[in-house]
């Protein structure tokens, strides 16, 4: 019983904390995301509510994440396809 007592909290922590890292995760490796943030940014510097630099460098952020995403994507693809 005792050990019950002691053992929920920890396990709310750890539940809390893999869903904040799930959506972490989602927000800095989600295509579709990184996509619609990558137009947004577009559509901001070319109405020119940013300037160049701002532009290039958050750019240059987001086609990184959207690379690294990819080889995310296509690793667990060849992980599904092995497990066939």
């Amino acid at each position: 019983m005792l050990h019950k007592l002691i053992s929920a909290p920890i396990n709310l922590v750890i539940k809390i904390g893999e869903k904040v890292k799930e959506e972490a995760d989602k927000e800095l490796y989600d295509l579709p995301t990184i996509q619609q943030k990558l137009i947004q940014l577009q559509m901001m510097y070319e109405l020119g509510e940013i300037p160049e630099e701002a532009y290039k460098a958050k750019e240059e952020d987001l086609i990184i994440r959207y690379e690294m995403a990819k080889r995310m994507e296509m690793e667990q693809w060849e992980q599904m396809t092995k497990k066939k």
